[in-house]
Parts: structure tokens; sequence; C-alpha cells
């Protein structure tokens, strides 16, 4: 009988496309319904959204670890506890975080050796982000807009993303609080801080530039007199895990990047 769970259910993505990047995506056998990383982790079952849980799905798959991301689960994970399962609920809101999930998760697993292997290379990766940042004679003031009514500037990964790809946050001192609420900014706020550039990622809806920079005010942005509003979806980026130390950084580096060349 094995010591380490062997059914396990994601009800976010990022421990699921951590799984299977560990060699061990054969341990998951549900999912949320908004996974899309990776792709074949998409054949099983679903059991979440991100609010709400089908319990009677989850107990005919007969976990024998529940994975839970955030106060927002809350509810959720309380009343799987109340059901008799067994439930680690990780909470990472940074670069840092992340990696230590990473590691954490692989402990929980039983593969500790794959968990370091994992995330050292993510650091890896990070620092040459960081170095080519460095190489740059500009740092240009970044906007992340994480939501767009009310405006809601980036958590606190994604403005240490920014940074490390080159970027200065324009709301740094936002950048630690957890819930999106303490992120509010106002268009009079933006329009002082004038960003040289917008990055906007809406959950689960597509950026519109055109919408931006047709905010009253905002012609005298720097970002939107120049062009300079684009969209890292937010599978990309939104998510603490993988996903926004590969492919999300990756994106952020284009974009402030293409604007030294």
């Amino acid at each position: 009988m094995t010591s380490y769970p062997r059914r396990i259910v994601c009800l976010t993505e990022e421990t699921t496309e951590t799984l299977y990047l560990l060699g061990e995506g054969d341990r998951v056998v549900g999912i949320s319904g908004y996974t899309v990383r990776p792709p074949e982790a998409r054949q099983k079952p679903k059991v979440s959204s991100f609010l709400h849980a089908r319990y009677e799905k989850i107990e005919a798959l007969k976990p024998d670890l529940i994975l839970a991301f955030s106060d927002l689960q809350a509810d959720i994970t309380t009343e799987l506890v109340k059901r008799g399962y067994p439930v680690f609920t990780f909470n990472q809101r940074s670069v840092a975080e992340i990696l230590q999930m990473i590691r954490v998760l692989a402990g929980i697993v039983g593969v500790p050796a794959k968990g370091e292997a994992l995330a050292a290379q993510f650091e890896r990766n990070l620092d040459a982000v960081a170095e080519r940042a460095a190489r740059r004679s500009w740092r240009p003031k970044v906007f992340f807009e994480e939501w767009y009514d009310p405006l809601i500037s980036g958590i606190r990964w994604t403005e240490e993303l920014v940074a490390i790809a080159g970027g200065d946050p324009v709301f740094p001192e936002l950048a630690g609080a957890g819930l999106a609420k303490d992120r509010i900014v106002s268009s009079q706020q933006v329009i002082e801080r004038a960003p040289d550039v917008i990055i906007g990622s809406w959950c689960g809806k597509p950026v519109r530039p055109e919408r931006i920079a047709a905010r009253p005010g905002w012609d005298v942005v720097p970002a939107v007199k120049n062009g300079r509003i684009y969209e890292v979806k937010s599978t990309y980026i939104l998510q603490p895990g993988p996903a926004a130390l590969t492919e999300g950084i990756a994106q952020i580096e284009r974009i402030i990047g293409s604007l030294a060349e």
C-alpha cells in the first residue's frame, strides 16, 4: 500500500499542470472545468468551476487528496473536509510562493527531487529573462490591468514578472494586496501614473485595446498615444503556477523587448 496520494482531484489548473510536469499526471483523476494546460489533462473528468464543485462527481472518483487554491475556494474546501476528504489549499501570491508550491506539492506526492529540479529550472529561466532585461537601456512604466470595470491593477506575481522582464509597474504599492478589491484604481490615477505600456489580462474575456484607448482622458497616456496596448491571455498569466513562469513571462518579455528594438 502506497504512503502517497494516488487519486488526486485538482480544483484549479496550476496544480494539475505541475503534477503533469513532475511526471505524475496519472495521479490526477479530476480537474477544474477551466483547465487548459496541459491539453491532455482535459480528458479527465471535470468536477468544478472556480467557485463551485460537483460534490457527487468528486465522491465517485474516490480521491485520496484534493488540491485547492486560495480563500476564494474556502467554502468548497470546508464542505469537502466536512465530507471527510483530505484537502490541501495553496495560497501562493508571489513568484517565490509559486516556486514553493511546486516544491511542496512534489513533497506531498513523494517526488521531492523532481520538484526541486522543476523549480530550479523555472528559476534559471527567470534569471535569464532578468539578465536580458538588464542589458536594455530603457525600463518602460507598465500598467498591468487585471480587470476593466472596476479597474484592477495586477496581483503580486504579475507585477513581479513585469519587473523581471524589464518593466516598472506603475502601482507597486498595491502589488502585495491579495484581494482584488484592494487593488482597485481610478481612471485618473492611471492617467497620472502615465504608463508607457498597458498590458491587459481580463479573466475569461478578450482584451479590447480600442476600448481602453477610448476611455475619457486616456488620450494623454503615453501607452495610448503610442499604441502600446497589449494582451496576455489570463490562462498564461493569471494562473499562479508553471504557465505564468513560462509562457506568461515570455509574452511580457516579448512586449517589453520589442519596445527597445
